[in-house]
């Protein structure tokens, strides 16, 4: 019950506080004389329940998956039929990370995420390894919350068989990490 009840009040406070920087933007707005339609009430809710479920689902990837190439940017991508790479090939990675946290400042909302991988061989004995190897962080006034991963691996050495990528993102901001496996067969070996 106490569970609830918290849960309850975050949601109402997330109303109040969507509410009030509408009423804020509005008072702006006429302020200085723009004239602009506002969303209805239905759109502040539910734009308020998003963010109090971004907040609470903690760092977590909707998609991840192999490439052919590397990305253009978010939801741009060709998925790569099947997991099997030649030897050397270069291995991309698409993910899309959500849940991740904020800082607020003067000039608005910035996020900060980096990522550390592993590679593994079948019997699970670490070949590679690399902490912060990549970073994705930006800012702007709104909360950000449309970020692509594109990450490219080039292994040389690797003779056949089936290997696991492990990578692990880490939310600077929020202070959570997440991690996705990609299971993958390298063919011909060098």
């Amino acid at each position: 019950m106490v569970a609830g009840s918290r849960v309850s009040k975050r949601i109402m406070s997330a109303v109040l506080i969507a509410t009030g920087l509408c009423a804020g933007s509005a008072l702006a707005q006429a302020q200085s004389g723009i004239e602009m339609t506002s969303p209805p009430d239905a759109y502040t809710s539910a734009l308020s329940a998003f963010d109090e479920a971004w907040t609470n689902s903690g760092l977590a990837f909707t998609t991840v998956t192999f490439t052919e190439g590397s990305s253009k940017g978010f939801g741009q991508y060709e998925p790569r039929e099947g997991a099997d790479f030649t030897a050397g090939e270069p291995l991309s990675v698409y993910a899309e990370p959500v849940g991740y946290g904020f800082t607020q400042g003067p000039d608005g909302f910035s996020y900060s995420l980096t990522a550390s991988y592993k590679l593994l061989n079948a019997s699970g004995q670490v070949l590679a390894e690399q902490d912060n190897f990549a970073s994705f962080s930006g800012s702007g006034r709104s909360k950000q919350r449309e970020l692509s991963a594109a990450l490219t691996f080039q292994f040389s050495g690797l003779p056949a068989g089936s290997y696991r990528l492990q990578t692990r993102f880490t939310d600077e901001a929020g202070g959570n990490q997440a991690d996705f496996t990609l299971p993958f067969t390298v063919t011909g070996g060098n």
